[in-house]
């Protein structure tokens, strides 16, 4: 395997799409080379992250207000670049809070009003920065929104579609598909690469309108818990080690880890206890 991957990183004649086919490697295992972030961004970086988190509704004045009483110096547009370079923006009302690219189809909002109740009504899905030791990654994951499981996920060094979609494949691929799938605009939900595979399925396509920056907070609370819960703790030095660890982390929070606003019941407990209600009826 390891042969094959650097044969995938070898040939520049193709895209690393086409060489992963050619060579049935997963994409999502193959890592193009990011450009080089000095350790001071990183540092920062990581400390913007835990910022966000704790106060996600902070835009990049109040970061970098919060960076400078630290004793940290940085200014407004460093700050800016960095949460760009992050994928992070602050969650509360405003115009826009994500981009689609340029031709994307834009599609309306289908959740107001609905009631969300069962398994596979409605999925959604987002992508978080992951601080490393040294580096960073990107994540993505599929969340049934009714029951708070976990269906699958990525990581990737670069913010591209292609691991979003591996991620949806793998998710329809092991539960079919839902009613609904929810997600912001961003360019990486919003190509046709994405939204193909949704319209193959008959799903119907639901984003984020004007100011619902509400509809972000389940995922937030996911990312929450995994970065507080094993990312911080572990700082994570390779992509593998990464990925072995959210794997782990996944399944705990998918078949051990209980929530409140499921009465104390496990994503697992309830996502397959209402499915196989439903499929006996």
């Amino acid at each position: 395997m390891s042969e094959r991957k650097a044969m995938v990183k070898a040939d520049s004649q193709l895209t690393v799409v086409r060489r992963c086919e050619l060579f049935n490697v997963a994409r999502s295992t193959t890592y193009t080379d990011a450009a080089p972030v000095s350790d001071d961004d990183l540092l920062v970086m990581r400390l913007i992250d835990e910022i966000h988190l704790r106060l996600p509704f902070y835009g990049s004045r109040r970061i970098c207000d919060e960076l400078q009483d630290q004793g940290h110096t940085v200014n407004r547009k460093r700050v800016q670049r960095l949460m760009r370079n992050m994928g992070l923006h602050a969650l509360y009302p405003k115009p826009r809070t994500t981009h689609p690219g340029k031709g994307h189809k834009i599609y309306p909002y289908l959740l107001k009003g609905l009631s969300i109740e069962h398994p596979n009504q409605v999925w959604s899905s987002d992508i978080t920065y992951i601080p490393m030791a040294k580096g960073f990654m990107y994540l993505v994951a599929i969340m049934d929104w009714a029951t708070r499981r976990v269906l699958s996920w990525r990581v990737s060094n670069t913010m591209d579609a292609e691991f979003c979609v591996e991620a949806l494949k793998e998710a329809l691929r092991r539960y079919g598909a839902p009613e609904i799938f929810n997600t912001d605009q961003g360019v990486q939900f919003t190509c046709e690469a994405f939204t193909g595979v949704l319209k193959d399925h008959k799903i119907a396509i639901s984003m984020d309108g004007k100011g619902r920056w509400i509809d972000n907070v389940f995922v937030e609370r996911l990312w929450r818990s995994v970065k507080y819960e094993d990312v911080y703790l572990h700082a994570y030095e390779t992509p593998a080690e990464l990925r072995a660890g959210l794997k782990r982390y996944f399944e705990f929070y998918n078949e051990r880890r209980r929530h409140s606003s499921l009465q104390r019941r496990t994503p697992d407990a309830v996502y397959f206890g209402m499915v196989n209600r439903e499929l006996a009826a």
